[in-house]
């Protein structure tokens, strides 16, 4: 079984992605919740260009990462000047990490043509660089840049390149696809080449711009690559960077005996990892991401979800859980009694046909009115216990409004007031906020919160308003999802209505309700 280092850049070439800007403290929580799932090399960033990553060094320094080892990147010497004298060179020796990863050229266009170099100094570059960095004990991991397309126009000088950075101490030599132009036949045929002529281990970086990053991975590691770089989620420059996610999930579950990446524990935990990071930099997760996305494992067609009622890997490739993700059955007007059945159950409701049939006229009439409960499933929760005449509602509306108003400084202004019944008291509350939903909240948790304190957990994670039937104009009809989350789970509630404060109204209150009836 073969040993395959997983080297994270998630920090320096994730951090290019056009729309995400890491802080010093994202950085260092990222780094460390790596470190924890036993990730074999963070890169933290590029010291010599911004001081936000020199201070990340600083902070590891001052309380190291316990199994990982960080690197600090950069550049070979600059053309015309010894190593020791060159400023980026001493800025990464100043990091003091290690182990440093050194970029150069691998490709004779880039280095003529592109920084002005010649053939000779480019490998001068690489040798001196790489040297300088051993003699002060710092392991060395040597980037190819332009690997792929330069061993394409001049495969002889690609190679030399390749045997000056190991002949000068690198112990990696990491060949990288950076315009993501190679397919993955053509980088397996040529990582075969090089294991067999060149001892030194070797690693691929590949980016996605043929949307083939994590295959063009993968076809290297069983071609003898060694080292896998990438990022979480597959951030990176222009379209991204290999997405180490599907990658490490195949090569543990796909590729089982034949690799050792990570740890069971760390594989259960890619699910968690992957949102960790989108929560981080503020971005909405896809639900279409392979392996640990919410639809990764979501069933819609009837004969589908009959199917994994039978078996299921009828329809799933692995078990959900294998990764830290769930499966989930969708429910719509076009769904079968499959669908009800499963969804039933899973919200400990006993599926006999009358319940099922119940269930199922109930969704086909209410998406007939605009509601859709694919991304609700809280809401489908509380409709099965509806249908079933289990719920018991925690409070009962008596009334509420909401008042915006231009105020002195020019600024909208938005205060909502609700009155609600709680047992057999009346509790009336006004609260202001960013807008009415914002406002409604707020008023609605004040009342709550002195019976249920348990609602402090709960927090509004998106809101998501469509307009069904554009064609009416102001009059359309309005669908508004909510997306909540406590501490243990995330659910979707869901509101229709002409008046689209009444429609975020109706998903609040659901998203409450579940809550409540999820810890009863």
């Amino acid at each position: 079984m073969r040993h395959i280092e997983v080297y994270d850049t998630t920090l320096r070439d994730g951090s290019q992605a056009e729309g995400i800007s890491f802080s010093l403290f994202d950085k260092v929580q990222i780094a460390r919740r790596l470190d924890e799932m036993g990730f074999d090399f963070i890169e933290g960033g590029y010291p010599a260009s911004n001081e936000k990553d020199s201070q990340l060094f600083r902070e590891i320094a001052a309380a190291p990462l316990s199994s990982s080892k960080l690197c600090a990147f950069g550049m070979t010497r600059r053309k015309g000047m010894k190593a020791g004298d060159d400023d980026g060179l001493l800025a990464l020796l100043n990091a003091q990490t290690p182990v440093v990863t050194i970029v150069g050229k691998s490709s004779s266009f880039q280095a003529v043509e592109i920084i002005r170099s010649t053939r000779e100094e480019n490998l001068a570059m690489i040798a001196e660089t790489v040297a300088f960095f051993r003699a002060k004990n710092s392991r060395v991991i040597f980037d190819a840049e332009h690997f792929f397309d330069g061993f394409l126009d001049d495969p002889d000088y690609s190679i030399k390149v390749l045997e000056t950075a190991a002949e000068a101490g690198a112990e990696t030599l990491v060949l990288c696809d950076t315009n993501g132009g190679s397919m993955p036949e053509y980088v397996a045929e040529v990582v075969g080449k090089l294991v067999r002529r060149i001892d030194t281990p070797f690693g691929v970086h590949a980016h996605n711009d043929c949307g083939l990053a994590v295959a063009c991975s993968l076809a290297a590691v069983d071609a003898g690559a060694s080292q896998v770089q990438g990022t979480i989620n597959g951030f990176g420059e222009r379209v991204g960077n290999a997405d180490l996610i599907p990658i490490i999930a195949a090569l543990a579950l796909k590729k089982k005996g034949a690799y050792r990446v990570l740890s069971p524990e760390a594989i259960v935990r890619l699910t968690e990892l992957s949102r960790f990071v989108y929560e981080t930099v503020n971005l909405q997760m896809p639900g279409g991401l392979p392996y640990v996305g919410k639809s990764a494992f979501a069933h819609k067609g009837g004969m589908h979800v009959s199917g994994i009622a039978r078996n299921k890997s009828a329809y799933e490739h692995i078990d959900p859980e294998a990764v830290g993700n769930q499966r989930r059955i969708l429910v719509s007007e076009l769904s079968g009694r499959s669908n009800i059945v499963a969804l039933t159950r899973e919200v400990n409701q006993p599926a006999d046909l009358v319940l099922t049939q119940k269930v199922l006229d109930e969704v086909v009439a209410r998406e007939n009115e605009g509601y859709q409960y694919e991304a609700a499933d809280g809401s489908f929760d509380l409709l099965v216990k509806r249908c079933a005449e289990t719920f018991v509602p925690h409070f009962k509306l008596i009334n509420f409004h909401t008042n915006i108003k231009l105020g002195e400084q020019g600024v909208m202004e938005t205060e909502a007031t609700v009155k609600i019944r709680v047992g057999d008291r009346i509790r009336h509350e006004v609260a202001e906020g960013d807008g009415p939903v914002n406002a409604l909240d707020a008023a609605l948790r004040k009342a709550l919160l002195p019976s249920y304190p348990q609602l402090a957990a709960v927090k509004l994670i998106d809101f998501k308003v469509r307009i069904i039937n554009s064609d009416a104009a102001t009059a359309a009809t309005t669908r508004v999802v909510i997306e909540s989350k406590d501490d243990n789970a995330v659910w979707g509630t869901v509101g229709v209505s002409a008046n689209i404060v009444e429609a975020s109204w109706i998903a609040l209150v659901d998203s409450i309700e579940y809550k409540l009836n999820k810890d009863t």
